[in-house]
């Protein structure tokens, strides 16, 4: 046994079990130039020539400062390892996902549920997503490394609660709050200027025409960045459809080929609860999770989201003589939704029929549909997209089938109307998949103060999909 351990630190060993992984590596990234680095591995455990920790001695004790120094540098190696192969945590930020995980739930995030993901950008402050300071970037793209995912226990699965990076996130506008898409602006100003002319000049342009005028404004007057996939913010939500489902949703509620969705406890719509002028009981309210926050009063009622066990609940208050869903109804058409076209008459509550495509998957694609894939052709999967004369034409080739590279899905906030998800910016890649959430390690409620604020009945709480 002592001539064992001996050997597991002998110097050639260590090189060789070091050379080995590192060549595994090398392999799984796909980037051969790598194998540049075995020779300072050989240094590192075999000549010893270069003193690849400077800041200490290599021979001789070190003071106490260096020590701590030594102790930090591997610390946050360490943590920076874990954190793109093991898991991270995630902190919720808005309620799009309540009561499902509440605002200020962290969540210890498995990378390995569906395969640790290959930094794009490895040249990034450690523990920072993409800003430091308000506007400086955390990191640097003079190294940009193509997709790639080790294998992982499981593929996306429909109902799967899942953390991803934000699809419309890659273009920000920075002076507006929370760095809002440079695409959910363009449509905005597209909308508001096309219904200023509608009701002040009755003349309306075309498409392209706001669309220049919205880009232009946008360039002149904010700044516009872009960022790399793995540094656009990180969101969750549920992955609701596939690669190979066809979604549709009607009246709010989500059929996937067909089917009724299963049944999701914490899912919640808003409703109007009219009362008899009688005020609903905030203390009773609170219990239920509900806060003034989540109020908005109208005349004699209040709107407000409930999930299916808190509108029985409520119903049945005796100052309560109406509770009605808030739905917009089929055909009315909400330029906010995607993919933004006047053909497809969507809304939030309405929306589909919508084939979700799946890797290797043959689409036709028409005048007709391109919008509905337009992004994923041209932007996810990077070709040239043009139309001309009615033909659609793909790095310049009259194309109509298309072959899709990756897989894609649809995610949605089981807060149904208080959820920035898919129906607004279209499907989720593949690329963009970080991971699956498994528990709750910390819940603070933002309405609460000092250890009130600690969600204790959620600590180390399951996920569950």
């Amino acid at each position: 046994m002592k001539k064992f351990f001996q050997f597991l630190k002998n110097k050639y060993f260590k090189f060789a079990f070091a050379t080995i992984i590192y060549i595994l590596w090398v392999i799984w990234l796909g980037n051969f130039w790598f194998f540049l680095g075995i020779p300072i591995i050989f240094d590192i455990y075999v000549s010893k020539k270069i003193n690849w920790t400077p800041w200490k001695k290599r021979h001789g004790k070190n003071s106490k400062l260096i020590e701590w120094i030594d102790a930090i540098i591997f610390a946050v190696v360490a943590v920076t390892i874990i954190n793109i192969f093991l898991f991270q945590n995630y902190k919720i930020p808005t309620g799009s996902m309540e009561r499902t995980l509440m605002i200020g739930d962290h969540l210890y995030v498995s990378k390995v549920s569906y395969g640790p993901r290959l930094p794009n950008t490895p040249l990034s402050v450690p523990f920072t997503q993409n800003i430091l300071f308000g506007k400086i970037p955390s990191y640097l793209t003079w190294i940009q490394w193509p997709y790639k995912r080790l294998a992982g226990l499981s593929e996306v699965k429909r109902d799967d609660i899942v953390v991803f990076n934000y699809p419309e996130g890659d273009t920000v506008v920075l002076e507006f709050p929370g760095n809002l898409s440079y695409y959910e602006y363009i449509n905005s100003r597209i909308n508001e200027l096309r219904t200023l002319d509608s009701t002040t000049y009755g003349k309306v342009k075309t498409y392209e025409q706001y669309y220049s005028q919205a880009r232009k404004e946008v360039f002149d007057h904010y700044t516009v960045v872009w960022r790399p996939v793995d540094k656009t913010d990180n969101y969750v939500k549920r992955c609701v459809a596939v690669g190979g489902d066809t979604l549709q949703i009607i009246n709010g509620e989500v059929y996937i080929n067909g089917k009724h969705q299963k049944t999701i406890p914490g899912k919640q719509f808003v409703y109007f609860v009219r009362t008899n002028g009688i005020p609903l009981n905030s203390k009773v309210l609170r219990e239920m999770g509900i806060y003034d926050s989540d109020m908005t009063y109208a005349g004699d009622g209040v709107y407000m989201p409930l999930t299916e066990e808190n509108y029985q609940k409520i119903k049945n208050f005796s100052n309560v003589v109406a509770i009605e869903p808030i739905f917009m109804p089929k055909g009315e058409y909400d330029p906010r939704v995607f993919p933004k076209d006047p053909k497809f008459r969507w809304n939030q509550d309405n929306f589909g029929p919508l084939y979700i495509p799946k890797k290797g998957d043959s689409l036709r694609i028409t005048t007709q549909n391109l919008s509905l894939y337009h992004r994923i052709i041209a932007h996810y999967e990077k070709n040239n997209v043009k139309v001309k004369n009615d033909t659609i034409y793909i790095n310049g080739k009259p194309t109509e089938y298309y072959q899709f590279k990756m897989n894609y899905y649809f995610m949605m906030g089981d807060n149904r109307h208080n959820s920035l998800d898919s129906r607004f910016w279209g499907m989720v890649p593949e690329d963009h998949i970080i991971g699956k959430p498994i528990f709750i390690w910390l819940s603070l409620n933002q309405h609460e103060s000092f250890l009130n604020k600690i969600r204790w009945e959620r600590m180390f709480k399951r996920v569950k999909s």
